[in-house]
């Protein structure tokens, strides 16, 4: 049987999130379920998630929200909903005007269980904060791309929306340029037309020119990256460096002939860790090293023209013996990562030559030679 309500009971009922999926404004009405929980989602093997499970418990009472959208707005709610594997059945539930019937979305049987009661004020507080930033992107893909298809780039659509947000808490100093205003950018009108694992942004939009004037309405277009780590591993008793060797699209993709680059390691910055955490997280993964101290090189945009991407660079203290080098990478990616331990003058001959094309290694190759020998007297080995 068809029915025209439905019943909210987990993220959706942050109303930003909600109208954001539907496509605009939705009138909500309280209702709740008896005997049942809103609970955390728990893998089988003991992973508890962020987001909730809707399951049966004697004496509970899950309280929700009970919506009637229109076939538009409708239509994208099941989208999203299907994008996480969830597909809709039909409740009773209970209201201020008396029992209704309405559609619930639920996970495939079997796929988690219920663990300790979920809140929806500390996933708005928490994880949620990037919610909106998140759906907008995937409500955008969704136009193009079927709902599995969706879920397998989720985490860089979290990863974007949460390199956004970086930015926003951590503006750069100005005492040279200019110091930003409300009202220095006017956007007059926003495009994606292309959300995969990266995207392509295309704005309409008016800057402060440095007469105080607006410019005309002017078009451009970026290519919208999620911030990222980069490590040169480094060891002062043997005084070498680590370089990583990999097949690179971006090389192949311009017709150079040779498409493998060497590099430091490097690597997105997921949601729910700092770059510190990221830099340790994807040597493990790339080198099979275990850093000791890490040293900030810089924080910067490799090209801000056109790119969104913005890099954090360390150097990293780490042992590197011969044992060192060997071939990793993450098979669930396609990686296939060569490990080279080289002398640190031996990598000053390969800039020099050229054969180091990679901006980060460039730039922490630098900060290496500018701190070499205060490292090697003993400063960031502990």
């Amino acid at each position: 049987m068809s029915v025209d309500a439905m019943f909210l009971y987990g993220t959706l009922r942050h109303q930003p999130l909600l109208d954001c999926v539907a496509g605009g404004s939705v009138a909500v009405q309280k209702a709740e379920l008896a005997d049942h929980v809103i609970a955390h989602a728990v893998s089988g093997a003991g992973q508890v998630q962020d987001f909730p499970l809707f399951a049966p418990r004697k004496g509970s009472v899950a309280r929700g929200l009970l919506i009637r959208p229109d076939a538009a707005a409708k239509a994208r709610l099941d989208a999203y909903e299907r994008v996480f594997g969830y597909d809709p059945v039909t409740v009773t539930v209970a209201t201020a005007d008396g029992p209704q019937d309405a559609a619930i979305y639920l996970p495939r049987a079997g796929r988690w269980r219920a663990g300790d009661a979920w809140s929806l004020k500390a996933w708005v507080d928490g994880p949620g904060q990037l919610s909106v930033e998140v759906a907008s992107e995937v409500m955008a893909l969704l136009e193009v791309a079927a709902p599995e298809a969706v879920f397998e780039r989720f985490r860089m659509l979290e990863n974007r929306a949460a390199s956004r947000r970086r930015a926003r808490a951590r503006p750069g100093p100005a005492t040279l340029r200019r110091s930003v205003q409300d009202g220095d950018v006017l956007l007059n009108a926003l495009r994606r037309p292309y959300t995969w694992f990266f995207g392509v942004e295309e704005a309409d939009l008016q800057f402060r020119r440095f007469d105080g004037t607006h410019s005309d309405s002017v078009t451009r277009a970026g290519f919208i990256m999620a911030d990222a780590v980069s490590v040169l591993p480094y060891d002062p008793v043997r005084d070498r460096v680590m370089l990583v060797e990999q097949f690179r699209f971006g090389p192949y993709a311009r017709g150079d002939a040779n498409p493998w680059s060497l590099e430091p390691i490097a690597g997105r910055i997921d949601p729910d860790e700092t770059p510190e955490q990221a830099a340790r997280r994807e040597t493990r993964e790339e080198a099979r090293l275990d850093l000791r101290a890490l040293h900030p090189v810089h924080r910067y945009y490799p090209s801000p023209g056109a790119i969104t991407e913005y890099l954090i660079s360390y150097v990293g203290i780490a042992a590197l013996p011969d044992s060192a080098e060997g071939v990793s990478g993450l098979e669930i990616e396609a990686e296939d990562i060569r490990a080279h331990v080289i002398p640190f003058e031996r990598l000053r001959a390969l800039m020099d030559s050229g054969e180091v094309e990679n901006a980060p290694l460039l730039i922490s190759a630098q900060w290496l030679a500018l701190n070499r020998d205060s490292l090697r007297d003993g400063v960031g080995r502990a």
